[in-house]
C-alpha cells in the first residue's frame, strides 16, 4: 500500500499494519512519520521497542530475524525498527528481509527507515517484499510551488493563519522564499510564530519580523527556476548558493547542461523528430520534461545558438580566463548567463538580430 505523508494520520486512526517503510530525503517529514507510527504503536500496546541499524556489510541479520520471534516476558507486543542509512542491505540483507516479511507476527510492528532510493533499488526483491508486507511511505521535499500551501496548513494546525486575499498570499510567498529547501528550518520558524503570537490571523509585518532567511538552495533546482523564467527567484537562488559556498564550476555546469540539452532538442525537432523522441535524445527526463516543452517553442534557433556561445564564454571565465565583454568574477558571469536564459524564457522569442530589452540588460557590463 502506497501512502502520502498527509494521509498517514488518517490511516493510523483505522489501525496498524505489520510493516511501515519510510523512504525519502526529507528529514522533517521522515521524522514526523516515524514519530506518528511509534506513537500509534505505543497506544496499541506495542510497548517494547528494538532498534537495528545496518551499519555495514558485516551486520548480523540473524539477530533481527531472532528478535521478531522472541517475545519479552514483560511486554506482549513489540515495535522493531530497522534503519538502513545507505539504502543497500546487500545480498544477505536482501534475503533476510524477504524471509522476515514471510514470517511476520501479529505481535510485532516493524518500521523500516530508508534514504531516497533510485529506480534500481525500488525494483529490488527486498523492496518489493516490504511493499507487499505493509505500507510504503515516500517522503519527498516540498516543491517551491506547494510550499505556501504547506505553510498555511502548518499554521492552521497551531491555530494561526494569514490574512485573506492578496496580503495573505504575499505573506505566505515571503515565508516560502525565506525557508525554501529547508523544511526543518520552516518547522522551527512556525514554532517561533506560535510562541510569539496568539491564535488567529497573522499580518505580513508579524511574519516578516519573525521569520529568518534560512533558505537552503539546491543547485539542480536552480536549473528548473531558470527554465521556468522565474528571474527574481533565480537571482535569489544564485545569491544563496554563493553565500553557502557552492562551487561556481558546478553551478555553471548545471546551466550549461540545460543549454546544450535545449540545443540538442531543437536540432532533433528540426530534423522532424517528435517532441518525446527529441527530449529522450537530449537526455531530458522527469520534472524538466514539462519545462522543456514550454521552453523550446519560446526560444528561436539563433537565441539558442547565442546561449551556447555564452555558456562557452562563461566556462572560460569560471576557469580563470578573461573576456572583454564579460565580468571578471565567475559568479557575476554565471549571473549573466542565468539571466540570459531566464529572461529569454520569460517572454516570446525576439526576431533575429533584435534582443529583448531584458536580454540587453543582462548583456550590459555590471557596475
Amino acid at each position: 500500500m502506497q501512502l502520502r505523508s498527509d494521509q498517514l494520520d488518517a490511516h493510523l486512526q483505522r489501525g496498524l499494519k505489520a510493516v511501515y517503510t519510510v523512504h525519502g530525503d526529507e528529514p522533517l517529514l521522515a521524522q514526523e512519520a516515524g514519530d506518528a507510527i511509534r506513537s500509534a504503536a505505543r497506544a496499541a500496546g506495542y510497548t517494547e521497542r528494538k532498534v537495528f541499524t545496518v551499519s555495514g556489510a558485516h551486520f548480523d541479520w540473524s539477530g533481527l530475524l531472532g528478535a521478531a520471534q522472541a517475545m519479552s516476558l514483560f511486554a506482549e507486543r513489540q515495535l522493531i525498527e530497522i534503519r538502513i542509512p545507505n539504502g543497500k542491505p546487500g545480498k544477505d540483507g536482501s534475503e533476510a528481509l524477504q524471509r522476515y516479511c514471510e514470517t511476520l507476527s501479529d505481535d510485532v510492528v516493524t518500521l523500516v527507515h530508508l534514504p531516497r532510493l533510485d529506480r534500481q533499488q525500488q525494483q529490488s526483491a527486498w523492496f518489493a517484499a516490504l511493499d507487499q508486507a505493509g505500507v510504503m511511505l515516500r517522503v519527498d521535499p516540498v516543491e517551491r510551488r506547494a510550499l505556501p500551501q504547506w505553510i498555511a496548513q502548518r499554521l492552521a494546525r497551531q491555530g494561526q493563519s494569514v490574512a485573506e486575499g492578496e496580503d495573505g498570499q504575499q505573506a505566505l510567498a515571503f515565508f516560502a522564499d525565506r525557508v525554501e529547501g529547508n523544511l526543518l528550518a520552516a518547522h522551527q520558524e512556525l514554532q517561533k510564530l506560535a510562541l510569539l503570537y496568539p491564535a488567529g490571523p497573522l499580518s505580513f509585518a508579524q511574519i516578516e519580523s519573525a521569520v529568518l532567511n534560512v533558505a537552503r538552495y539546491d543547485v539542480f533546482k536552480l536549473g528548473e527556476a531558470v527554465l521556468a523564467g522565474q528571474t527574481a527567484r533565480v537571482l535569489r537562488m544564485l545569491d544563496g548558493l554563493r553565500a553557502e559556498g557552492e562551487a561556481a564550476v558546478l553551478v555553471h555546469w548545471t546551466l550549461a547542461a540545460d543549454i546544450l540539452a535545449l540545443k540538442a532538442a531543437k536540432d532533433a525537432l528540426a530534423a522532424g523528430k517528435p517532441l518525446p523522441m527529441a527530449l529522450r535524445e537530449a537526455r531530458v527526463w522527469g520534472p524538466k520534461e514539462r519545462l522543456f516543452e514550454r521552453a523550446l517553442p519560446m526560444l528561436a534557433d539563433h537565441q539558442v545558438a547565442h546561449l551556447v556561445a555564452a555558456a562557452s564564454t562563461c566556462d572560460g571565465i569560471v576557469k580563470g580566463l578573461k573576456h572583454p565583454d564579460w565580468p571578471l568574477d565567475p559568479w557575476d558571469a554565471i549571473r549573466r548567463l542565468a539571466l540570459l536564459m531566464a529572461q529569454g524564457l520569460a517572454m516570446p522569442a525576439a526576431p533575429r538580430g533584435k534582443a529583448p530589452v531584458l536580454l540587453r540588460l543582462a548583456l550590459e557590463p555590471l557596475a
